[in-house]
């Protein structure tokens, strides 16, 4: 039997053949150690040694791409490996044409870009690694909070669009800088495809314009995967966005991976509750795995959960879905 690469295994999954066997990759925030290079590293790379997942997603604290436009945060402990907001910089419409763009060679996205440097120096070529990289309509909420948000966006729209096309050309520096480390790929956050936020016309206006500029700038690397977050979500809207892998809550939104994968062009990332994980035992999440294959054919799927695993998630639980994977042939 020939000898399967990750790369081998994740390019056949995503083509629509079959591979060897299941590929797998679960991923988590890392609170404290996010905040420094050296330790963001470490942590990622031990989790690699630990479970040798079949990908890498290198996962920041949430507010590293605003952080230096004056967003603070703090950690309280949140299950989710999440930093609590304490202080908003964008508070009155004008405050989006202030923006300027971020230099990824200083701050907190520097320190990013050097953990991202030191896991690329690290890792063996043969594993992928991927960036976490949020949408500007994802950062725009970090900057300001959802409420405040979404009445700029409908009250100021020009001033709202400005700020946009600031945090996208800034979003567009990190990720260059991202590509010199040798990444495969970015994890494309989109959090705002959900009718409870915006509706249809809303996100065609002020998101996928600047969500396909971004996408447009990665189309040299092989291995790009939005995530849509959250319940009620506008599938259809994003189904079309030009990357290898979606990954989705499938089944938290009670919208299927059959379901999604009917309507991309690529493969599908999930199967998995990210809560159902979290439980006492695997049993829950091992007749997930099972259902996913089945809904599948074990094809066009890359084994997972369809966010962050809980900080807390018993080790048991992990080791148990990346056995059930390994078998998977």
């Amino acid at each position: 039997m020939p000898d399967w690469s990750k790369r081998k295994r994740l390019e056949a999954t995503i083509s629509g053949e079959k591979p060897d066997r299941l590929p797998v990759s679960l991923w988590r925030h890392w609170p404290g150690d996010d905040q420094d290079a050296a330790s963001l590293a470490a942590a990622h790379l031990q989790w690699q040694r630990d479970y040798d997942w079949d990908l890498l997603k290198v996962g920041p604290a949430s507010s590293y791409s605003v952080a230096d436009w004056g967003v603070k945060d703090r950690w309280v402990g949140h299950i989710e490996g999440t930093r609590e907001r304490i202080f908003y910089p964008v508070k009155e419409a004008a405050d989006w044409e202030r923006l300027r763009p971020l230099d990824p060679t200083k701050g907190m996205l520097a320190i990013q870009i050097e953990a991202l440097r030191l896991v690329g120096a690290a890792l063996d070529e043969r594993v992928p690694f991927i960036a976490t990289i949020f949408s500007p309509l994802a950062q725009a909420k970090h900057l300001a909070g959802t409420d405040r948000l979404l009445a700029h966006m409908r009250s100021d729209p020009e001033l709202f669009h400005q700020g946009l096309e600031t945090i996208t050309k800034s979003t567009l520096q990190t990720i260059e800088a991202a590509k010199a480390t040798g990444i495969s790929g970015i994890f494309y956050a989109v959090q705002h495809a959900r009718y409870p936020l915006m509706n249809p016309s809303e996100f065609l206006e002020f998101a996928r314009p600047y969500d396909l500029q971004i996408l447009e700038a990665t189309r040299d690397l092989w291995l790009n995967m939005s995530h849509i977050h959250g319940d009620q979500i506008m599938f259809d809207q994003v189904a079309d966005y030009p990357v290898e892998f979606v990954n989705w809550h499938d089944r938290e939104t009670g919208f299927s991976i059959a379901a999604g994968l009917a309507q991309i062009p690529g493969a599908a990332s999930g199967g998995i509750d990210h809560w159902s994980i979290h439980a006492d035992s695997p049993e829950k999440t091992l007749n997930e795995a099972m259902d996913a294959v089945k809904q599948t054919n074990g094809r066009r799927l890359l084994l997972g959960t369809g966010c962050v695993i809980m900080t807390t998630t018993p080790l048991r639980n992990i080791r148990a879905l990346r056995e059930f994977a390994a078998k998977q042939q």
